[in-house]
């Protein structure tokens, strides 16, 4: 089984993120990140991608609020920060405490800034196939990693274990785009072994640790696993269950050092094109 390691798709966007930013006329674009608590997978998240767009030349700075903000002093303190004219995209960490409203930080999020595609303008552009706006940037690195390592999609039967708005529904509707034929699983679909082993290319996004294991996977397929949680040890992991399934894929990204590290770089690429107007 052939390892699809990130570092190589995340080393050719940086590549690509640095042709971006020789046309930005000096200007070094900022991300904000925007953080309620202390969470320690945002915590996490938030430092790796710091450090990400340092190493591609881009400034991140970090607004966290304490978990006890009101939903009324988090949306005006969001509304500073989305109408500051020196932030060129923000990302916010979620879910938020349940005491914010989540959608209706989504609806005052200008599209143009929205490096994470949580705002209804680019959610309804990806729903369109439209690529002027920004997707999601889990379910881009997805397709990312099967375009880098020349991994066929069109045409190709693709199943996706989990339906969110943040990987499994986006990813679905980029894959369909790239003209795969997508089946979407989840807690009620039938069979779902049987239906996993269907799929050449296997998207976990449930967001269980280790919860598919061989039994789900059909011969030669290709996985990719983007879930994040940690196991009964504390150890970090994905969804799939790494060990059983070789010998069946013939491809498979590893949790960590897969999909995390292109979907920051995605992110990092995403603030580039930020600054050049894209999502508008």
């Amino acid at each position: 089984m052939i390892v699809l390691k990130g570092a190589e798709v995340s080393a050719k966007i940086k590549a690509e993120v640095q042709r971006i930013l020789e046309n930005s006329e000096g200007q070094v674009p900022r991300l904000a990140i925007v953080r309620v608590g202390e969470r320690p997978d945002d915590l996490s998240y938030e430092r790796g991608a710091m450090k990400k767009m340092e190493a591609f030349g881009l400034e991140a700075k970090s607004y966290g609020f304490p978990e006890t903000i009101s939903d009324a002093e988090f949306k005006e303190e969001f509304k500073k920060i989305n109408e500051d004219p020196e932030v060129t995209g923000i990302l916010v960490l979620k879910p938020l405490p349940k005491h914010i409203c989540e959608r209706d930080i989504e609806n005052m999020m200008d599209p143009g800034k929205d490096l994470d595609g949580i705002s209804p303008v680019n959610i309804a552009k990806v729903f369109a196939g439209d690529s002027s706006g920004f997707a999601p940037c889990t379910a881009e690195a997805v397709v990312e990693v099967l375009k880098a390592n020349g991994i066929p999609i069109a045409g190709k039967r693709a199943v996706i274990v989990g339906r969110s708005m943040v990987v499994g529904k986006p990813l679905a509707m980029l894959l369909m785009k790239e003209n795969a034929t997508v089946t979407v699983c989840h807690t009620k679909t039938v069979d779902l072994p049987g239906t996993c082993r269907n799929g050449e290319i296997l998207v976990a996004a449930a967001g269980r640790a280790k919860m598919l294991d061989g039994e789900y996977v059909g011969p030669g397929a290709v996985v990719i696993d983007v879930g994040i949680n940690a196991d009964g040890n504390g150890k970090l992991c994905g969804d799939v269950d790494f060990e059983s399934i070789e010998g069946k894929a013939a491809m498979a990204t590893p949790v960590p050092g897969g999909v995390g590290a292109v979907t920051t770089a995605v992110l990092a690429r995403h603030l580039a094109l930020a600054a050049l107007g894209a999502g508008q």
